[in-house]
């Protein structure tokens, strides 16, 4: 019993690191707009509409951050070999992703920009020098409290994987909470707020993105500063909702059957499942279908 107390405080420590996690990562992705809606920055200038928006699209998320975590965990791993305390090593590690973090940043921002050129996308260098540290910095967050879940789950809970692997597998799971689930929120939010809501995006409003705010250009610290307050909380939320019922399960049915942690897991897979659905159906209920001012008025 006392096993499986401690258990579940790990994994309610875990889950809440996995929540600051979750929201540091979409934060951070949303500022230097590396996740889906980065397509239409990229496009934005080829259809004649000039912005200073940042774009570091180097990969997905989900790789990016699995390579991420997987080298602040590895880095962790070996300085804890050596007997360093853990915490500092786990900040040494961290600290060494995010460099790398910042160096794909600024020759993803500067490639992908040059490329642009011809159709007068200028470099901004105050974007470089503004926005790349306000990325790494969202970024070491992230990437600490994942590695610090990660060290908790293999020495607190005996996890059986090394805090390397356990990195890469929970480091593309972050980028992956983020991804679905803040970028959306960034994309049709934020990107396209001049398009009506549920009007969708029409081809001929491809690439004009938002791009002035309420005092000259809109920068990405602005939509960082925007995301902050509905995107970065839901993907810490659902990040941490992943991470704590994942552990949740192993921790108090382990015990009882070696195949009663996943019949658990699926009972929560099918659960969540027809939570979605009823919220689907009731918004479609409720909202109905996108029409316009004119046939709101005929009808």
């Amino acid at each position: 019993m006392e096993q499986i107390l401690f258990g579940i405080g790990i994994t309610a420590m875990a889950g809440a690191l996995a929540t600051v996690a979750g929201a540091a990562e979409d934060t951070e992705s949303d500022i230097g707009s590396q996740g889906d809606p980065n397509s239409q920055v990229q496009l934005a200038p080829q259809m004649g509409y000039i912005h200073r928006i940042f774009n570091k699209a180097v990969a997905g998320e989900p790789p990016a951050y699995g390579l991420w975590v997987a080298l602040g965990a590895g880095i962790a791993w070996a300085f804890m070999a050596m007997q360093i305390n853990a915490i500092l090593a786990i900040v040494i590690g961290s600290a060494l992703a995010v460099f790398v973090q910042g160096v794909y940043a600024t020759t993803a921002y500067l490639g992908r920009t040059a490329s642009l050129a011809k159709f007068g996308q200028p470099v901004y260098i105050d974007i470089i020098k503004s926005v790349t540290t306000v990325t790494m910095a969202h970024a070491f967050v992230a990437i600490f409290t994942t590695v610090a879940m990660c060290h908790l789950m293999n020495a607190a809970l005996g996890h059986p994987f090394p805090l390397p692997l356990l990195g890469l597998v929970w480091g593309i799971a972050l980028g992956a909470a983020g991804s679905a689930t803040g970028n959306p929120f960034y994309g049709k939010e934020r990107q396209y707020q001049e398009q009506k809501f549920g009007a969708g995006v029409p081809i001929s409003a491809s690439g004009n993105i938002v791009r002035y705010a309420e005092a000259g250009q809109r920068s990405s610290i602005d939509n960082g500063w925007f995301t902050t307050k509905l995107g970065g909380p839901a993907s810490g939320v659902c990040f941490g909702l992943i991470v704590f019922f994942e552990l949740w399960r192993t921790v108090v049915f382990e015990e009882l059957n070696v195949w009663a942690p996943i019949i658990v897991g699926v009972v929560i897979i099918l659960v969540f499942m027809v939570i979605d659905r009823y919220i689907e159906v009731w918004a479609r209920k409720n909202f109905g279908p996108y029409t316009t001012e004119t046939e709101e008025a005929a009808a």
